[in-house]
Order: structure tokens, then sequence, then C-alpha cells
């Protein structure tokens, strides 16, 4: 246990170190003339912190915002991204219900459960429409490699040479963007 007179000793010496510390911050501000900075020397410089402070603040919002418009585009990619595949899983269902309404047989045209599966079939059109999916124009069209896929060649007087005269497989597009290319013949 310390006595009373060592305390007071260990406090004498803290605050003749701390003085002497101040003295050394002091020399330090003077920098190597010795002097004490005055006034406007001190405001100057503690306006130059801040304007330092101020500036690194600026930067440090701008590039949280920058960081913040990276990830919404990346998070719109990854939304596009995700629909598409989720739609290029759906048209095969939207090609078999156009085949089996393109073969109906005659004597069951007018029954209305064929007119159930046709609605079906168009509301299933409806929601890809409005998640602005649209099917890829084709035939007459000339063939373009970045919307079409030519399986054949067929000769034909009713198209031109590198146009399309068939459809086999419909493809389709979300804006500019190809879910599934058109399967097509070509005319020679």
């Amino acid at each position: 246990m310390q006595s009373g007179t060592e305390i007071i000793a260990e406090e004498a010496a803290a605050d003749v170190n701390g003085a002497a510390d101040m003295e050394n911050k002091e020399a330090m501000v003077a920098g190597e003339t010795g002097e004490v900075p005055t006034l406007e020397e001190q405001l100057a410089a503690a306006q130059a912190e801040a304007a330092d402070y101020k500036d690194r603040w600026l930067r440090g919002q701008a590039e949280f915002a920058n960081a913040r418009k990276r990830m919404e585009k990346e998070r719109i990619e990854l939304y596009g991204m995700a629909t598409a595949d989720v739609i290029k899983k759906l048209l095969p269902v939207l090609d078999d219900f156009e085949r089996a309404l393109a073969n109906v047989p005659e004597n069951i045209r007018e029954n209305p459960w064929l007119e159930g599966i046709d609605l079906v079939q168009r509301k299933l059109f409806n929601i890809l429409e409005n998640l602005n999916v649209t099917p890829i124009e084709a035939v007459g069209q000339p063939f373009d490699p970045n919307w079409h896929e030519a399986i054949t060649q067929e000769p034909t007087d009713e198209y031109k040479s590198g146009h399309i005269c068939r459809e086999l497989q419909k493809g389709y597009k979300i804006g500019d963007r190809v879910i599934r290319p058109s399967l097509v013949a070509v005319a020679e």
C-alpha cells in the first residue's frame, strides 16, 4: 500500500509530464522555427484541416452513392436474368398449347372445354406479354442470326433468297434480349 507522500509525489510527476507533453505539442505546432503560431496561422491550419475533412466526407458520400447505384443496377440485371430463366421454362408449355389447339379435331371444335383450354393458353400468353415477352417475327423477314436459328434451306418462289420461308419453332425475346431464337427454314 502506498503512503500519502508517495501518491502526492506520483501526481506531481504526472503533472510535470503532462506539462512537458503540452510544451512538446506547442513546439510541434510552432514548427522548426521555434515560434508559437499566431491565431491567424492556427485558424488557417484549422480551416485547412476542416476543408480536408469535408473533402474526405464528400468523397465518401460519392463512393457510397456510386456503390448504391451499382448494387441497384446489379439487382435489376439479376432480376432480369431470373425472369428470363423462368420464362424460358414456360415457353415449351406455350408451344404445347399452340400445337394442341392447332390440331383440334373438327368434331370437338365447338366444345366448351376446348374454349377453356384456349382461354388458359391466352392467359399464359398475356402474362408473358405483361413481362415484356414478345414473339420474334420470322416468316418473310431476312435471316438474322441474332434472332433466328436456321435449320434448313428450302427452294421457294414465294420469298427472296436469304429470307425466312417457314418457322419451325417460335422464338421469343424480352425487350431486345433473345430468350429463345426462332427455328426457321431459309429460302434458297
